[in-house]
């Protein structure tokens, strides 16, 4: 089975762009998303039916949700000590492959990146039984690969500040960290020489959002990819991701 995967940061929830939402998920028609900032129970619910991806779930004040038209087998939240945001388990139907969405904490300064890494220390060591396994890590990360471009210029004056502050750059720990745990970044494995922004829509400059497989099981990410329909202006501030998983 190929699965296909849309991560998706919906920003605020959602609310009052729910059609341009469904509209760009039903453009790529995939299986599963995965969702960041699915805060409002209300719009999951209602991309679900206006998708046709009839498996859902969401809860208020939790960033993570999915829609699926996949039936889903298990599902369950959990809570990395001093996260500020829960990360969601999934797995689908007929297989025991985990899906593991997640969000991690916003902001570009060392201080914020050092929470990031807390987190995602905290997250691994909560799947550390899984690792010799297939499975995947996606979602919103807030944070920038080591070697990837970043012109602060583009930013707003608020965030070049914070950023003057923390040293003139932003610290690239916690992707670093994903690497050094024995993952691959999905996107940058299949397009070494691509950009791959997904952030902001307006003026596209950063990649904040990844797809993560084990080393070993690079073969079974068949396809990896920047969603950018002219709808997905007025759906979000983030691009989605899209990734072909091999299921099989």
């Amino acid at each position: 089975m190929i699965l296909k995967l849309l991560s998706y940061n919906i920003r605020f929830g959602g609310l009052k762009r729910e059609r341009e939402l469904a509209e760009v998920i039903r453009a790529v028609a995939p299986d599963l998303v995965v969702f960041q900032e699915a805060t409002d129970t209300e719009v999951i619910r209602r991309l679900a039916g206006d998708t046709g991806l009839a498996h859902w779930a969401a809860r208020g004040r939790h960033s993570i949700g999915y829609i699926s038209r996949l039936e889903i087998a298990h599902h369950e939240w959990h809570y990395p000590a001093g996260a500020k945001h829960s990360f969601l388990e999934i797995v689908v139907s007929g297989s025991e492959t985990r899906i593991f969405g997640l969000h991690l904490s916003s902001m570009f300064s060392k201080w914020a990146e050092r929470q990031r890494v807390r987190e995602i220390t905290s997250l691994l060591k909560g799947i550390e039984r899984y690792q010799s396994g297939f499975h995947v890590l996606v979602g919103d990360f807030n944070t920038l690969a080591m070697g990837e471009v970043l012109d602060v210029r583009r930013m707003p004056a608020w965030i070049r500040g914070v950023v003057w502050l923390s040293g003139r750059d932003i610290q690239r720990a916690t992707i670093q960290l994903m690497r050094d745990s024995g993952y691959a970044d999905g996107f940058r494995h299949l397009h070494p020489a691509e950009t791959g922004y997904t952030f902001p829509v307006w003026d596209p400059h950063l990649r904040l959002d990844y797809v993560f497989v084990p080393n070993g099981f690079t073969e079974r990410l068949l396809h990896c990819e920047v969603i950018r329909p002219e709808v997905a202006i007025k759906a979000s501030d983030h691009f989605p991701v899209l990734a072909h998983l091999d299921f099989s």
